[in-house]
């Protein structure tokens, strides 16, 4: 018999998700901090109800990082900078999609190499959210260079490959 801790835990959403779910939600309209935890409910057919204790301080976060602004009537909605990230992590989603796709087609070992690239992944996440705030200006440019040189050469990969397809 599993431990009822044990279904909290192994049920609970990766760490660091909340934080994309609020930029993914706001994308599409302005939402009150309760609206977030509700819909967030609703969505997940009640498996997932995050609480106000971890909503509220992450939209504040949020402000701070200047990727949300409140309105006058109490919603919540993305900056020009909340925007630019929200896409930079769709450009992101899209390519692991990819990937996973692609590993999960090749059986109980790509399964493995998932589960292991997923856990890498998630903990390379956290790292980076925890210290996202107090990276400086350049540092944040610095990484942003990063990922897109890493996305580059992703695109460029996937073009030569859709090439050698086509000719052979």
């Amino acid at each position: 018999m599993i431990s009822e801790w044990f279904q909290r835990v192994g049920s609970s959403v990766p760490r660091g998700f909340s934080r994309y779910f609020i930029l993914e939600l706001l994308k599409t309209k302005a939402y009150t901090g309760k609206e977030i935890i509700d819909h967030a409910a609703e969505q997940s057919n009640g498996v997932w109800k995050p609480s106000p204790g971890l909503i509220y301080p992450l939209l504040g976060r949020l402000l701070d990082e200047g990727l949300i602004e409140e309105a006058k009537d109490g919603k919540y909605q993305l900056t020009k900078k909340g925007i630019e990230t929200a896409a930079d992590v769709d450009k992101i989603n899209d390519i692991v999609r990819k990937q996973l796709d692609v590993l999960f087609r090749l059986g109980n070992v790509g399964r493995f190499v998932t589960m292991d690239l997923l856990e890498k992944m998630s903990s390379i996440g956290s790292i980076l959210d925890s210290n996202f705030a107090n990276m400086t200006s350049e540092e944040t440019q610095k990484y942003r260079k990063f990922l897109e040189a890493e996305l580059k050469k992703i695109d460029e990969k996937d073009i030569k490959k859709g090439k050698e397809i086509k000719i052979e």
